[in-house]
């Protein structure tokens, strides 16, 4: 059976033993290799009611269903740690068949709270990348979670996108709409003016959103100088994690390698190792990352990577969203692995 739609059927069938079988026969079926990597992308574990001021749809999995997709992984493939990774891309040869990476981006609590616990009894490397403008300070949450509050709690009936544009928030679908409206657009412009934006709606849409005294949702340094004792990698994703193709390349280079230097002087030797802030790595991106020192860096691009042939500032992972089922995150593993990291 090819490939893509074998992963079709699979997210067809859903969570059945349909699913369940047809999964296994594809496994059994791929022409594994030794340095075909397949990379899985996590934001948040956490349950959607847990963080309500936090926008949902970064919820990678609730933290049952990550129990349940750890167990998979650790039974059926073979996860490796970023430095075997590193120590591959010169020998390619020395990963493992199955060889899966575990990332996580941007560093929330939940991390902590719900992901590690699951990796670390399970014998699962992880590597976390750290926007690290955000450790210990309060109120300075990611853009679009201020939006997020902001969109979801106002009492305005509307918000004013633009000179032509006007957006109801009367009902929860409504709000919804406008958040996926805005956030559109604010990802589209040039980084200072996406951020003027933000501040500008946000401040609009209620007055009192700098969420100084919410709870954190970036783990703070105390937290990732203990999950780096335990056996996290920890590795860049920014200063302050803006799109690298909506900045000059000197600001890229700076906070690229700035995030690398914040992590050495807080956590320890840190890998040159980048992931793109929203997998943005159009521009001058790739060249920034490269002369900022990093030998290393992931994308959101979907896809796996034959390290033999793969470039290394532009290695493909797969996102894992709430809705994918272990089944089918096995079969976009062997889509990925087996399969899509021919193309080079």
């Amino acid at each position: 059976m090819p490939p893509e739609p074998a992963v079709r059927l699979v997210a067809a069938a859903g969570r059945g033993r349909v699913a369940k079988a047809a999964v296994s026969l594809v496994e059994r079926m791929a022409p594994w290799k030794r340095g075909q990597l397949a990379v899985l992308t996590y934001h948040r574990v956490d349950r959607p009611d847990a963080r309500p001021d936090l926008m949902p749809g970064l919820i990678s999995a609730t933290p049952e269903a990550f129990a349940e997709q750890v167990a998979a992984l650790a039974s059926r493939y073979n996860p490796v740690s970023l430095a075997q990774v590193l120590d591959a891309l010169h020998e390619p040869r020395r990963l493992p068949e199955r060889a899966v990476l575990i990332t996580f981006d941007d560093a929330y609590t939940d991390f902590a709270d719900h992901a590690w616990p699951v990796l670390r009894a399970a014998g699962v490397p992880a590597t976390l990348f750290v926007p690290t403008a955000f450790p210990d300070r309060p109120g300075a949450g990611f853009w679009w979670d201020r939006l997020w509050r902001a969109v979801t709690t106002s009492a305005s009936p509307s918000v004013q996108v633009d000179s032509e544009v006007r957006l109801p928030l009367g009902t929860p679908d409504e709000r919804a709409r406008a958040m996926t409206t805005l956030r559109a657009r604010i990802k589209a412009m040039p980084h200072d003016r996406a951020m003027d934006a933000v501040d500008r709606l946000t401040g609009e849409l209620d007055p009192d959103s700098s969420g100084a005294t919410l709870a954190p949702s970036v783990l703070g340094w105390d937290a990732l100088r203990g999950l780096a004792a335990e056996g996290v990698t920890m590795a860049s994703h920014t200063r302050t994690h803006p799109l690298l193709d909506r900045v000059s390349p000197e600001v890229a280079i700076e906070e690229i390698a700035g995030g690398r230097t914040d992590l050495e002087r807080e956590v320890g030797p840190t890998p040159p190792v980048l992931a793109y802030p929203s997998g943005a790595h159009g521009g001058a991106a790739v060249d920034a990352a490269r002369r900022a020192g990093m030998v290393l860096a992931v994308t959101t691009e979907r896809g796996g990577n034959d390290l033999r042939n793969a470039e290394p500032l532009l290695i493909r992972r797969i996102n894992v969203g709430r809705r994918t089922a272990v089944p089918l995150v096995r079969a976009q593993l062997v889509w990925a692995s087996a399969f899509d990291a021919r193309r080079g």
